[in-house]
């Protein structure tokens, strides 16, 4: 049986570790098949990113700051050199100051306000920009969201408008590249237990609220992600665009006295 992602190549900004989503959904594009090139955020994270880059065989790793459009060119230019052609991109960075994360929402400032949006939203719509002229045959965009971009979570505060945002830029993108061809898709994940799920405070308590809440009565893993992910840039997805693609056991369809019953019945247990 041929592989889904035999002959695709393509990059993906954001990997940081093993236990991330952005390393789920790389290791099941590999798996399948992909070429992929590799990103990291400075030279504080060389050392964590080379090495999943070499697992996966990569030839290209380079150190991109996403706020910083020269540098992005350049990672795409040096890609062009080693690939040639471009099929799908996965954009897996987000950031805010861990003060703006907490307490007030009302409290961020201008600066704090510019940094999340910038790095986690404004990034989306340069790399898409630039990678447009590169994907002469089609291809896939992903991004990754949260529920927090829908609704109020607490201690997500200003990473909550800062998904609100990349959700609405992912539609904007779509109708844009949609007569190319390119199709532009997010994926909202649930909680999953990664080392940059441990900068939100009550993290352990909002994965027990979404296991008891969900319709699937568990919490996702990395891997139904990473599938997720296949799925979308992938040709199993070539007729999904616009989308913001839930991966969450359920928990972002269910009304709140319908969570209630649940938590009631798995307490009468």
């Amino acid at each position: 049986m041929a592989q889904l992602m035999a002959g695709k190549k393509g990059i993906i900004f954001g990997v940081s570790n093993k236990r991330g989503i952005a390393y789920g959904i790389a290791k099941k594009l590999f798996d399948e098949g992909a070429e992929i090139a590799f990103t990291y955020a400075g030279e504080v994270m060389k050392d964590r990113v080379t090495p999943i880059a070499e697992e996966m065989n990569s030839k290209l790793v380079m150190s991109c700051d996403v706020v910083n459009e020269n540098e992005i060119a350049a990672v795409f230019e040096e890609y062009k050199k080693v690939y040639g052609q471009l099929d799908f991109v996965v954009h897996a960075v987000a950031f805010a100051n861990k003060d703006d994360l907490n307490g007030d929402f009302s409290n961020v400032n201008l600066e704090g306000w510019n940094l999340a949006l910038g790095v986690s939203a404004y990034s989306l719509v340069a790399i898409s920009r630039i990678s447009k002229p590169l994907m002469t045959n089609g291809g896939s965009i992903v991004t990754l969201s949260y529920l927090g971009g829908e609704r109020s979570i607490p201690h997500y505060n200003i990473m909550g408008v800062a998904k609100a945002a990349l959700e609405c830029s992912v539609k904007y993108l779509a109708a844009e590249f949609g007569p190319l061809g390119i199709r532009v898709n997010a994926i909202s994940a649930g909680p999953v237990k990664t080392l940059a799920a441990k900068g939100i405070n009550g993290f352990d308590q909002l994965l027990k609220i979404n296991a008891m809440r969900a319709p699937l009565q568990r919490n996702i893993t990395i891997d139904e992600v990473g599938g997720a992910g296949l799925y979308l840039l992938s040709d199993l997805g070539s007729g999904v665009t616009g989308e913001i693609h839930h991966v969450d056991g359920g928990y972002h369809s269910i009304a709140g006295c319908y969570a209630d019953k649940l938590i009631l019945a798995n307490a009468e247990k």
